[in-house]
């Protein structure tokens, strides 16, 4: 055992004497209350730690203990529908057995040591098993089957193997070689779980928000990140994709965010109906929890603890969704660690390694063939919110991130003073999966999607440039060709981009009806612009009962929908034609 005693206190970093022998990211025991913290750096037979817990009170020389193992979470039947803290510590159990405020110290298992799960056998007797090869099932939810894998590095013939109920910590296979099998495993939270390969990723990661799905896509297995300033929806944007993008585990890391915001998240996810099965949201759900007020470094672990479960569940062949809010939060907690150990301050006082870390985690994102050998597929994809302070999309976390996420969905305070939801920018967003994503859409939406949107982002694009014109002469100035595009980008805002998270249809979209929607607008447009052609005036065309019921297919079920457009589609060409020249 490692024992050394506390030298030096320096709010959340502690350093110790006499740890010789501990190594780097080892969790050690600090002072009498047996505070929980990690290792960041050893010089000779000191340690500098930090600590995952307040440390007010500590004196020097308290004891120092080294668990001699590293940060770890337990993995296993129970994650799913539970609320924990940074290092997976179940709250509600904190809240039942000591109150409303965590006392320090405490360190209850993540999962329930007396709830009995029904384990059934997926091998027998004689097989030959290895990493990720699946034992046998549990069904966690009633949606979700939770597999039970053989943990890394355990491989064998099975010896014995059971059926019927037990606890996570009941031995449910034997090995030949006596290794025992359960349903519970431990796996360090900084390290990636293996997998056999990485594949490209080519079916979108469908979110039902139009402005993302048809303008700026992402696919399961990627990377986005959503950078705005304060009151432009970055958190109703998360909330907004947790509840309808198309992943089968939802993972929220509440990283640094106000007590408030984590109350309403908390308070409103165990309420919330899955729209896909009708069951609760939760069942498929699990929140890490870590608000302002906690230890600043538990949000660091906050993050790795996220990806760690979400890595956990890919490997069972989920598609699963992490959502961190914010990742500026953990910027914050490294830069302050950083300053407390006096490290050489980056840009903005960030540490050097930001984009080292940022990276680290970014890159745990993908779609893979997981360990098992039956073909299983699985993705991991990560959607990060950032918080620029005064919205300065220049400023490190912003820009490090830029250049590791595949897209990039700017909020706009503008727009959010405006009252258009969600925020997002047409202009300074983008996607990198456009391409990859393309073949998906053509085959199972439309084959001419894309020429639809490309067409799109062109008259906004355009509108961009026009806006300037008309500031400095006025609309009127413009000719009917160009105050046509004006007005057909008006309706694209309003009656495409713009969508509300509380309405009960407009809510999800799905992407045929989104093509179609674009498509709609698009042949008023191209109608327009012949009318224009033989004299008629923008005016008339504007004065047809057409334009007010393209600003209603948005409240129209997704399965009436589509017969309803492609109805509106061939009048709008023949009541746009029927107009006569004044």
């Amino acid at each position: 055992m490692i024992k050394g005693g506390i030298s030096r206190i320096t709010g959340p970093v502690v350093e110790a004497t006499g740890m010789r022998g501990s190594r780097m990211y080892d969790v050690v025991r600090v002072g009498d209350l047996g505070l929980i913290g990690e290792v960041i750096r050893l010089e000779e037979d000191k340690a500098v730690i930090q600590v995952y817990e307040d440390t007010s009170g500590l004196k020097v020389g308290e004891d120092v203990i080294s668990t001699e193992e590293s940060l770890k979470v337990e993995l296993g039947p129970g994650l799913l529908t539970s609320i924990f803290d940074g290092v997976l510590r179940p709250l509600p159990v904190l809240a039942e057995d000591v109150g409303d405020f965590i006392v320090r110290g405490a360190m209850p298992p993540a999962l329930s040591r007396q709830k009995k799960w029904k384990f059934t056998p997926k091998v027998k007797k004689g097989d030959e098993v290895g990493p990720g090869f699946v034992i046998g099932t549990v069904q966690e939810t009633q949606k979700i089957e939770h597999k039970i894998m053989v943990p890394v590095g355990v491989e064998g013939k099975i010896a014995d193997i059971k059926e019927g109920e037990f606890t996570v910590e009941e031995t449910v296979a034997v090995l030949e070689n006596k290794q025992e099998l359960k349903m519970m495993q431990t796996w360090p939270v900084r390290e990636g779980r293996p997998y056999l390969k990485k594949m490209d990723p080519e079916t979108p990661f469908v979110t039902g928000q139009r402005v993302l799905d048809t303008f700026f896509p992402i696919a399961q297995g990627g990377n986005a990140i959503i950078p705005g300033g304060f009151g432009t929806g970055k958190t109703v944007t998360e909330q907004t994709l947790a509840k309808w993008a198309d992943a089968d585990i939802i993972v929220y890391v509440g990283c640094g965010e106000r007590g408030n915001e984590m109350t309403e998240v908390l308070k409103e996810f165990p309420e919330l109906m899955d729209p896909k099965s009708g069951r609760p949201l939760m069942e498929r759900t699990i929140l890490v929890v870590n608000t302002s007020n906690m230890p600043v470094a538990a949000r660091e672990a906050s993050i790795y603890t996220g990806i760690t479960l979400a890595e956990y569940y890919r490997d069972m062949g989920y598609n699963v969704a992490i959502m961190a809010d914010s990742t500026s939060r953990w910027g914050e907690a490294l830069r302050e660690v950083s300053g407390r150990l006096e490290e050489m301050p980056g840009e903005e006082g960030y540490p050097a390694y930001l984009a080292t870390r940022l990276a680290n985690f970014y890159e745990r994102s993908g779609k893979v063939e997981c360990l098992g050998g039956d073909g299983r597929i699985g993705s991991i994809t990560v959607v990060g919110a950032v918080s620029p302070p005064g919205g300065d999309f220049s400023e490190p976390m912003t820009q490090h991130s830029l250049r590791i996420a595949g897209a990039f969905w700017a909020l706009d305070t503008s727009l959010a003073h405006r009252r258009h939801f969600p925020a997002i920018s047409w202009i300074k967003s983008y996607s990198l999966y456009l391409g990859l994503v393309n073949d998906w859409f053509s085959e199972n939406v439309a084959t001419d999607w894309k020429q639809f949107r490309d067409r799109a982002m062109f008259l906004l694009q355009k509108e961009s440039e026009l806006q300037e014109i008309v500031q400095l002469v006025g609309p009127d100035a413009l000719p009917e060709s160009e105050k046509a595009i004006l007005e057909t980008t008006r309706m694209i805002r309003e009656d495409f981009l713009q969508q509300s998270a509380f309405h009960d249809v407009d809510a999800f979209c799905p992407p045929e009806k989104q093509y179609w929607m674009l498509k709609a607008l698009i042949a008023f447009y191209d109608a327009t612009v012949s009318a224009l052609s033989r004299g008629v005036s923008l005016k008339q065309v504007l004065e047809l009962p057409l334009k007010e019921e393209i600003a209603r297919i948005k409240e129209i079920p997704a399965d009436k929908a589509v017969d309803n457009i492609k109805d509106l589609i061939s009048r709008i060409s023949k009541d746009v034609a029927s107009i006569e020249v004044v």
